[in-house]
């Protein structure tokens, strides 16, 4: 099948098959499903809090995190509570709602053309540790039998296959925070590729364990503002510190659009274009310059056929640490111009905390939502911008978009120079017929 270079040397085939969003499911800080989180990201608020009522918490200094607003455990069967980690459990639940939302719950979908692809950046840290101390304490025997399916990078993707019955394949890409992002680029290049007619995609993570939150304040990538909690994680903003971590998961349903108009389905966006590529530059730290990330969306911007002008807004990567956020706020003026000339930027992290590998599906989803709605969400907690930056950063009060600003891009990043972009496209620009 004709397909496009994520390089852009090749032209767009009018016959490559086009991939659609018609599901949505998700479990964050903010809210326990898609219409809550949303509405929470449309006021502005904060679902960031302070960390002081963990048993571990008197051992360590003050800590901050994003917790989910609806805990799994009542949606889940017991079997599942049982055997699932907690990573998995958020995965099972927003795929359960995007599966849903989709129309499929009743529908008659061949197993053999369902595929998953769902991602974390860590697998599920609390099974595998926790094993490790009751092996210490109370002996082999002791040790759940399930803690290492329970703790590995598929798991979550596994279970979602089992909810779905999905045979065409299980996928779970590794790529540090942008795997959520990631997972929706492999579930295209399936679609695309004739290989599935419909892909669960996302990201779930659950990183709030005192050795993970450990790692990150040694390596001060924490925001220090434990007295105002909800204040703490500023992206863009001059006096940004630091990031904070979340928890939750976002889960998307993926069909070609021949598939999703033949059975009458609602379509909230197009996938139109995807983009990759790596920094090589430092295992943490990304490219200052934003080299990296101004050539994924470039590509993604190629592979969608649309110009830098035709985007009216941008999702952030936005994680708050003061090298990030500056680096990328060069690659969005390299490839759009200042904020004069670029698309509206907003970086939903300010209100969720950092959900690594769920973060990048999560925040598709607002992305989503932003063409669907016509509204962009504020960026929390956000004055002003370094001197030596021009983005126009979106906070206060929403945006609204009008009716012909159609495209959104969707950027993440992770550790080790992974750079991941998408371009979608408002079903508005698409004859329904």
């Amino acid at each position: 099948m004709p397909n496009r270079s994520r390089t852009g040397d090749s032209a767009v085939s009018p016959e490559r098959t086009k991939v659609v969003i018609t599901g949505l499911g998700e479990t964050t800080a903010l809210g326990g499903d898609v219409a809550s989180t949303w509405d929470a990201m449309v006021r502005g608020d904060s679902g960031i809090h302070l960390l002081d009522d963990e048993p571990w918490a008197k051992e360590l200094p003050p800590l901050l995190g994003g917790r989910v607003r609806v805990e799994p455990g009542p949606g889940l069967e017991h079997k599942q509570r049982r055997r699932l980690s907690r990573t998995a459990q958020f995965a099972v639940t927003a795929a359960s709602e995007a599966w849903n939302d989709a129309g499929l719950d009743d529908a008659s979908v061949p197993p053999q053309r369902v595929a998953v692809v769902v991602s974390a950046a860590l697998g599920d840290m609390t099974s595998i540790i926790d094993g490790w101390e009751l092996l210490k304490q109370r002996g082999w025997k002791r040790v759940p039998p399930m803690t290492v399916p329970m703790s590995m990078g598929n798991g979550s993707a596994a279970a979602v296959a089992l909810l779905v019955n999905a045979r065409v394949g299980v996928h779970a890409t590794v790529n540090a925070c942008s795997s959520g992002t990631q997972a929706l680029v492999t579930a295209a290049d399936l679609i695309r590729r004739g290989d599935a007619d419909i892909v669960v995609a996302g990201g779930a993570e659950a990183p709030l364990h005192p050795m993970v939150l450990s790692s990150f304040a040694a390596m001060r990538a924490l925001s220090q503002r434990a007295d105002d909690p909800a204040s703490a994680c500023r992206p863009y903003d001059a006096e940004r510190d630091g990031m904070v971590l979340g928890e939750g998961a976002g889960i998307l349903v993926l069909e070609s659009e021949q598939h999703a108009r033949e059975r009458g389905a609602r379509i909230y966006a197009e996938l139109a274009g995807v983009g990759i590529s790596s920094d090589a530059y430092h295992m943490v730290q990304p490219e200052p310059n934003g080299a990296g990330t101004a050539t994924a969306v470039r590509a993604s911007l190629d592979d969608a056929a649309v110009s830098p002008a035709d985007v009216a807004h941008f999702n952030a990567n936005g994680t708050a640490t003061v090298p990030g956020d500056a680096a990328e706020a060069r690659a969005v003026q390299a490839v759009f111009g200042d904020a004069s000339q670029g698309p509206a930027v907003t970086a939903n992290k300010s209100m969720t905390g950092h959900s690594l590998g769920a973060a990048g599906a999560i925040e598709s989803i607002t992305t989503i939502l932003a063409l669907h709605h016509g509204l962009v969400p504020p960026t929390r907690n956000f004055t002003r911008l370094d001197e030596d930056l021009s983005v126009d950063v979106v906070h206060g009060t929403p945006l609204k978009l009008g009716n012909e600003q159609i495209i959104a891009v969707k950027n993440s990043a992770g550790f080790g120079g992974h750079n991941v972009a998408l371009t979608f496209r408002g079903v508005a620009a698409r004859s329904v017929d």
